[in-house]
């Protein structure tokens, strides 16, 4: 006699498409079986960010050959998370049931998600859930991108370009805990967000080109990858490193950041500046450094708006459209 599966609301991807409410629905759906080394995990919230449009989107088409090329492979985009351990598989020896965890899983909008134990790791104790789900994908692209590619260290100067989005309010606070001197180009309605996450200096792009700031920074991270190569490089310092993080475009077969990035891959070795770019890992140690500088207060998400998961459509519009302030969440 067969066991009929146990049902989870989640929200459903069929189809890509650019427009959220036209791909997504929320449905009844089986929860997901786990393997050997793998949990099941009660999403409490989850988190939205610019990666999840991509996925959604399947723009651009390079990046279907590990998604699905026709379709989406994956139930839904969501990644980040933030919930408590339902079941561990035989071979998972790191957590229990009932541990609160965070970290990046596979289907996140959902009641239920399969998770990994090498990608998430224990939640932070001084933090709510719809906080930590807004940590994972964000925080750990601005260390890697700040700790490992650019090196940074104390009292070195940083320009964050994008610095009031989901990577680049997490990167504000990395820097200052590394004891770097922080300047955020971001729009006027933000600036008062950047300044209190402890930027020392603040650009507003719609008044200022920070082209035509007069410093020189040690280190540049450009977010969104909308920015000239070549203002990059004028207020980097002669060996300075420039970190290109993302890429915002419609174009279905290559976008203007992975031009740019093949144009900095052949630049780099013939000037002192270092070009680079970074593809984050998701793992737990990592997670588990943040963990660490949230819990030593050095690290505080910044929430603009939570959703419900039926609102999940509206909550990647959001992000999608400019206004996120911080991070966005959906609070399962």
């Amino acid at each position: 006699m067969s066991v009929e599966p146990k049902k989870m609301k989640a929200i459903v991807q069929e189809e890509y498409g650019s427009a959220p409410e036209d791909v997504l629905r929320i449905s009844q759906v089986a929860q997901p079986t786990i393997g050997d080394n793998e949990l099941l995990v009660r999403v409490v919230a989850a988190s939205v960010d610019r990666g999840t449009w991509h996925m959604m989107s399947g723009l651009q088409y390079p990046i279907r050959l590990g998604i699905g090329m026709r379709r989406p492979k994956a139930l839904n985009p969501g990644r980040s998370f933030a919930g408590t351990v339902e079941h561990v598989g035989q071979n998972v020896t790191d957590f229990q049931p009932g541990d609160e965890v965070f970290g990046t899983c596979d289907g996140a909008f959902a009641e239920f998600a399969r998770a990994q134990s090498r990608k998430i790791a224990l939640k932070p104790a001084n933090l709510s859930f719809e906080q930590a789900a807004a940590i994972p994908v964000s925080a750990l692209t601005a260390l890697q991108a700040l700790r490992d590619k650019a090196q940074l260290h104390a009292g070195q100067s940083v320009l964050i370009v994008g610095a009031s989005g989901g990577v680049g309010s997490f990167a504000i606070q990395i820097a200052k805990a590394l004891g770097a001197e922080v300047t955020g180009v971001c729009s006027t309605a933000k600036v008062d967000l950047v300044i209190s996450l402890g930027a020392d200096h603040v650009i507003d792009y719609s008044l200022q080109n920070f082209a035509s700031d007069t410093r020189r920074y040690d280190v540049i991270l450009d977010i969104g990858g909308v920015s000239r190569l070549s203002d990059l490089r004028h207020v980097l310092a002669l060996h300075g490193r420039l970190v290109t993080i993302g890429g915002e475009s419609t174009a279905r077969w290559i976008w203007p950041t992975a031009g740019r990035q093949i144009r900095s891959l052949f630049i780099s070795p013939f000037v002192g500046q270092k070009l680079l770019s970074i593809l984050a890992s998701e793992n737990s140690e990592d997670l588990s450094v943040l963990r660490g500088l949230v819990e030593a207060a050095n690290l505080v998400p910044a929430i603009d708006r939570s959703f419900t998961l039926s609102e999940t459509s509206a909550a990647i519009r959001y992000v999608q459209d400019g206004h996120a302030r911080g991070k966005v969440v959906v609070s399962v």
